[in-house]
Parts: C-alpha cells; sequence; structure tokens
C-alpha cells in the first residue's frame, strides 16, 4: 500500500477568484476566509475573489494564498482524508506545517500575513530572478558561484527546471554564461524581488524574531521542509527552517524524491493551479499526482486517494 502526500504550491499560483467556489458551497471553507480575515484584519473574500490591483503585491499574495489552500484543505479533509506526509514550496511550506498538525491555523495566517509584508518592505532595488531550463543542476551551480555579485539557486523545481536568483546584473551574466554553455532557455521572472536569496536577510531576521513567539505543537504527520529535503524531526527546528528558507533554495525536487523513496505514490497539490502536478511529471512519471484548484478536482481527488487507501 503506497503512501499519500499533500502538498501546497507557492506564490506565483495566485488568480483572482481562487477558492471562490469552496467557499460558496463548502461551510468549512468559508470559515478558513472568515478566520484569515479576523486574524489579519484584511477582506480575503474580496482580496481572493474580486478584481483588484492587490493580489499580486506579495504583502496580500502571501496570504491570500495560504486562506485559499487551507480553505480547500478544509474540504478535503473533512471527507475523512489525512495524509501520510506533507511538503509545500515555499510559501506552500506553511501550508504543510499546519496539515501536519504542527502550528494552529490562527498562528499560520498571523506569521504569513507578517512573512508577505517583511519581504516586500526588504525587496531592494536591482533584484531579479531568471528560470533556466535544459542544464545540468551542476553547471548552474558552478556558473553561479564563479560569477562576479550575488547569483544563487533559488529553486530546484525538476528534472532540467531551476531558478537563480539575485541581483540583476549578476542574474543576467550569469544567464548569458548559462546560454553559451548550453541552456535551452534563460527566462527572466516577472517579480517583484530577488526571492530566496541573501539579499532578502533583513526580512528572515524580522521572521525570526516573530517565529520565536510562535507556540509549535509535536506534529501528527511527517512533514518534509524545503531547506533539508528531509523528514523534520522537531516542532523546534521548524522555526529555524521556515527563517533560513526565505534566503536559502527550495530544494523541491530533492523532496518529491525523498518522499517517494520513503514509499509515496499519490501526490496531492491543494491550492490555485497545478504547478506541482507539472513538475511531479517530470520528477517521477510512475507516481499520481492530481491537483485540486476548482471544486470539480474535489471529487477527482477523492477517487484517486480511495483507489489508494
Amino acid at each position: 500500500m503506497g503512501k499519500t502526500a499533500f502538498v501546497f504550491p507557492g506564490q506565483g499560483a495566485q488568480y483572482v477568484g481562487m477558492g471562490k467556489d469552496f467557499y460558496e458551497k463548502e461551510t468549512v471553507s468559508r470559515e478558513v476566509f472568515e478566520k484569515a480575515s479576523r486574524v489579519t484584519g484584511i477582506d480575503l473574500p474580496a482580496i481572493c475573489f474580486q478584481e483588484n490591483d492587490k493580489l499580486d503585491i506579495t504583502e496580500y499574495t502571501q496570504i491570500a494564498m495560504l486562506t485559499t489552500e487551507l480553505a480547500i484543505l478544509g474540504a478535503l479533509t473533512e471527507r475523512g482524508f489525512t495524509p501520510d506526509v506533507t511538503a509545500g514550496l515555499s510559501l506552500g511550506e506553511y501550508g504543510a506545517v499546519v496539515a501536519a498538525g504542527a502550528m494552529e491555523m490562527e498562528e499560520a495566517f498571523a506569521i504569513v500575513r507578517r512573512r508577505g509584508i517583511y519581504m516586500q518592505e526588504a525587496v531592494p532595488e536591482g533584484g531579479a530572478m531568471a528560470a533556466v531550463l535544459g542544464m545540468e543542476n551542476s553547471v548552474i551551480e558552478e556558473v553561479c558561484s564563479r560569477t562576479e555579485g550575488i547569483v544563487t539557486v533559488a529553486n530546484y523545481n525538476c528534472p532540467g527546471q531551476l531558478v537563480i536568483t539575485g541581483e540583476a546584473d549578476a542574474v543576467r551574466r550569469a544567464g548569458e554564461t548559462l546560454k553559451e554553455k548550453g541552456a535551452k532557455r534563460v527566462l527572466p521572472l516577472k517579480v517583484s524581488g530577488p526571492f530566496h536569496s541573501q539579499m532578502l536577510l533583513p526580512a528572515a531576521e524580522r521572521l525570526g524574531r516573530d517565529l520565536e513567539k510562535v507556540h509549535l505543537k509535536e506534529f501528527s504527520i511527517p512533514y518534509v521542509a524545503n531547506l533539508t529535503a528531509d523528514y523534520v524531526s522537531s516542532p523546534e527546528n521548524i522555526k529555524e527552517f521556515l527563517q533560513k528558507q526565505i534566503t536559502s533554495s527550495v530544494k523541491w525536487q530533492q523532496s518529491v524524491e525523498r518522499m517517494i523513496a520513503d514509499g509515496v505514490t499519490t501526490f496531492v497539490e491543494i491550492g490555485p493551479g497545478r504547478t506541482l502536478t507539472g513538475f511531479m511529471k517530470k520528477i517521477n512519471k510512475e507516481v499520481k499526482a492530481v491537483n485540486i484548484d476548482k471544486y470539480e478536482d474535489l471529487e477527482k481527488a477523492v477517487e484517486v486517494l480511495s483507489d489508494a487507501e
């Protein structure tokens, strides 16, 4: 019998209307949106459902994504399904921590609201990110290390797709070198800052002080961290990992491979879009991967989970 993992996407998958059908059709989902609004003082249904200029601003994007993910998670768990392990990409790691039972929903909403603000305020001028396609990890790492200025790997997404981050000039120079060395494409990303680089250290330091005050519990479900691509052994480690995650590489491919090695055969992506499901097909085509974005996806996922039991 294979294991099941619930995985949560990160910033960038947001869109106007996300979670609306769950809000309208599921009491538990509506309660999640209402709770997030109370904790943060933000009208989350308005941010998520109505056309506005805030949804793509980091300080609002992050809390909107987490709220939507946990609203969908609530609808799924109310149907009796729980995972054997959880994980999330970048911001999505907070969804994984809540799903694992290590952090109360209210505390997650409060800390992610501040995370978004800190990252928005810490964004320095001259930062950039770019996706590198069709190049070996080791070559990208070497080029980054030899490029003058700040440029590092932000995300190990899947085979043949990494993201680099740092100073705009350094990212550009590294991209040019990688194309010379045979990269299929180097695509500048439309982001508001050099996420997962040392340039976000001020945000990480501020978040670390807030995380010290968060109460974490012994988790009932194992969870895999971005920082280590391995299982977290203690609740106290979570605070360190979530702080360092802001300035460190997201080891998503390695995290998925770790879970597969541990017997996970079914992955359920919970949240807007199907980014992680797409990565999964490139990491390992043998495992099942389904996403729950729209309400109609829920029953499809329930069928897959029922078959996996």
